[in-house]
């Protein structure tokens, strides 16, 4: 039971980072509703699961140089790949939009210090 439950939990609380990063950070535009929650937090679940560790191992001397700081690099680089995902799988109504590279580098952070806070909590 566990092992269907975990999954489930992932996507939910992935699902409520994107909500509470959405109402942070007002310049990053959505459609879609709670499809798009719950559609983002699949897409952020897979993207969390395969690409941020390849993207932590291929970037380790720079986070060690950095002192962990490039962490904001790999974030916004998440939450692109986040925004490319849903625009090339076309979800009906499902839309993300970062107007700029500012907006994508607060995103960040603020991703960055909710999934650190979320950490702390489960």
């Amino acid at each position: 039971m566990h092992f269907i439950f975990k999954p489930i939990l992932r996507i939910l609380l992935n699902a409520g980072i994107l909500y509470l990063l959405t109402q942070l950070v007002p310049s990053i535009v959505f459609t879609g509703g709670w499809k798009f929650f719950l559609i983002g937090g699949v897409v952020l679940g897979v993207i969390n699961l395969i690409i941020k560790p390849i993207l932590k191992l291929l970037s380790l001397p720079a986070l060690l140089i950095t002192g962990g700081l490039f962490l904001i690099v790999i974030n916004m680089m998440v939450l692109w790949f986040l925004e490319y995902f849903i625009s090339a799988i076309q979800f009906q109504d499902v839309t993300l939009f970062f107007p700029n590279f500012v907006t994508y580098a607060i995103g960040a952070v603020v991703f960055g210090l909710i999934n650190w806070a979320a950490g702390l909590i489960i």
